[in-house]
């Protein structure tokens, strides 16, 4: 089964035991982590409802991306500057995908209504 999720402004398709570099979250190697913002769900060819969905990871490691230079010049005016980047990143490892939300699993229906 895979999803489609949203952390960090980007969208990732998972799977379980997929290995992911996203956006800085916060906590510790080893800590798990609930992404609930799925935007779609399916096995092979066939698409779920991605409603009540979460896909359950585990922090591997904490990282810093390569560093990207950022130079900048105007011609003729002696003006050069030269800054260094490196963005901070978190590695995850799906642990599972589709498990109920629990907001969903609580919600039941009475015995007189059914």
């Amino acid at each position: 089964m895979f999803a489609v999720v949203r952390t960090g402004g980007k969208q990732y398709r998972v799977a379980a035991g997929d290995k992911i570099v996203i956006d800085r979250i916060e906590g510790e190697a080893g800590a798990s982590v609930t992404l609930g913002d799925v935007l779609l769900a399916g096995e092979g060819s066939e698409l779920r409802s991605a409603a009540g969905l979460t896909v359950a990871a585990e922090i591997i490691a904490q990282a810093k991306g390569e560093k990207v230079i950022v130079f900048k010049k105007r011609r003729r005016h002696n003006y050069r500057r030269r800054n260094g980047h490196r963005q901070l990143h978190t590695i995850l490892k799906i642990v599972s995908v589709g498990g109920q939300s629990q907001q969903q699993s609580g919600d039941t229906v009475p015995a007189a209504q059914a």
